[in-house]
């Protein structure tokens, strides 16, 4: 059975197509390879899916750290309503593009000073993590003679169930925890800074919408808790995002209709009539880039060893950690892989493709059913365009970078 996301990629003349280039071509044109190429069009196609399917009074915010690479930075702000930040290059590469500073947003543990101090001259909403965070702001913003535009980062009383990684419940590094917030709300008033809202963003690669689901109505019922506690009614209320993407066979694509209208239901039915001037956010980063992109390597060696068939590449972990299994799988499992060139060829062995480290955990296809491939053709690993190259250990053992094109 092809993955869905093979699918909706171009098909030229039995070739994977990227922006309606084969694979081959695009190769050539690049120069080299590895390389990770997005497809504008299926980004595009993906802001229209979710502006279709999510109720007006949504905005979309894109997370940068999903896939900060500047071209498709530059391309999303024409399509989203604002970005979360989690670094100060990567509220640079915002602060680059037409979206205003007052639609950054910018959240993460460990700001250092010069980073909260960029932020606050630049404007931008600094999302807080603790009470020390606040401080250190406040201070900034007296010898800058700035008021600061802050949120606070809630973590929840509660605990978000089949997300692939947890954000916010129990103790933790991110956000203040909710009992605290209410205190710490008046202090950021009495120290004369513009407090905005909160942001409460429990967990991530979530493809259950029931779950998503109940978690979004605990995370409104928990906000306009807080909001009665405000002295000041709140304008910005982001519920985070966690939409999950499909990485493996026996995963099913979550179900945004059903995620949309319980969205509606919360906003006619809770936020509006108590929170009228609120601007609500659904942040996502993996759900809007993460099936745009494709890691492209090259065939440099096909080897048999006691029965046995390895495709030996060019890429590897230090490009795409995530398709080794090494970026929070418990379990090992394959990401959609095809042989790029042969699309149209049949499926004839069963073969490991593994990268040029020397390391047993490059492995970024284990026993895969693909055609018959030999030195010089191109594998493609898809569902690359989001946590790729940021997320990969790059200077490891030396190998050159990954390109990357917005095609």
């Amino acid at each position: 059975m092809t993955h869905p996301t093979i699918a909706s990629f171009d098909r030229v003349a039995g070739q994977l197509a990227v922006g309606g280039v084969p694979i081959d071509r695009l190769a050539t044109r690049v120069g080299s390879t590895p390389f990770f190429a997005y497809d504008r069009r299926l980004l595009t196609a993906r802001i229209e899916y979710l502006r279709s399917t999510l109720p007006d009074g949504v905005n979309l915010s894109y997370a940068v750290k999903a896939n900060p690479m500047p071209a498709i930075v530059q391309h999303l702000s024409n399509l989203v309503d604002s970005f979360d930040v989690a670094s100060a290059l990567e509220m640079r590469t915002a602060m680059d593009t037409p979206i205003p500073a007052e639609r950054v947003s910018f959240a993460g543990p460990g700001k250092t000073s010069e980073e909260l101090t960029q932020a606050v001259a630049a404007g931008v909403t600094i999302e807080l993590e603790s009470e020390t965070e606040a401080a250190r702001i406040e201070g900034i913003g007296e010898r800058l003679s700035i008021r600061p535009r802050v949120a606070i980062r809630v973590n929840p009383d509660f605990e978000v169930r089949g997300s692939g990684v947890r954000l916010g419940g129990g103790p933790q590094q991110f956000g203040v925890d909710a009992e605290r917030v209410p205190a710490l709300v008046k202090q950021l008033i009495s120290a004369d800074m513009e407090f905005l809202g909160f942001h409460v963003f429990a967990g991530s690669q979530n493809l259950h919408a029931d779950i998503l689901a109940d978690a979004q109505r605990k995370t409104v019922d928990l906000v306009l808790r807080l909001a009665e506690a405000a002295p000041e009614p709140i304008r910005y209320l982001n519920l985070g995002g966690g939409f999950g993407i499909p990485y493996f066979d026996r995963d099913e694509p979550l179900d945004l209709a059903a995620v949309g209208a319980n969205l509606a239901d919360l906003l006619e039915g809770s936020i509006r009539p108590r929170l009228a001037d609120v601007r609500v956010v659904i942040e996502l980063g993996r759900y809007i880039v993460g099936e745009c992109g494709v890691y492209v390597t090259r065939i440099v060696d096909r080897k048999e060893s006691r029965g046995r068939t390895y495709l030996v590449v060019d890429g590897g972990l230090h490009h795409q950690l995530a398709a080794t299994g090494n970026f929070g799988q418990v379990i090992r499992r394959n990401y959609p892989v095809a042989v790029g060139n042969r699309l149209d060829a049949p499926v004839t062995e069963k073969v490991s493709v593994v990268g040029c480290l020397c390391t047993p955990l490059d492995l970024l296809a284990d026993k895969v059913e693909l055609p018959a491939a030999d030195v010089g053709d191109l594998v493609a690993v898809f569902q690359a365009g989001a946590y790729g190259l940021t997320a990969s250990p790059t200077a490891f053992l030396g190998h050159p970078p990954a390109i990357e094109v917005l095609v």
